[in-house]
């Protein structure tokens, strides 16, 4: 889900990959903030390109 949210998929996007709720898709999204320590999405995306999750879209990773 991570590398799907750091794609830009917003939550109605995420929902319908993923063949699930979009209050389940919130309910995610809240547990990842809570163990990644991080305040908003943004966060989140920071971490995914960090740890090598997606590629630098800048260098075409």
């Amino acid at each position: 889900m991570l590398g799907l949210i750091a794609r830009g998929l917003s939550n109605t996007e995420l929902a319908a990959h993923l063949r699930l709720s979009p209050t389940t898709i919130k309910t995610h999204i809240g547990h990842l903030l809570a163990k990644l320590h991080a305040r908003h999405r943004a966060q989140l995306v920071n971490v995914a390109y960090e740890t090598g999750l997606v590629g630098d879209r800048r260098r075409g990773v």
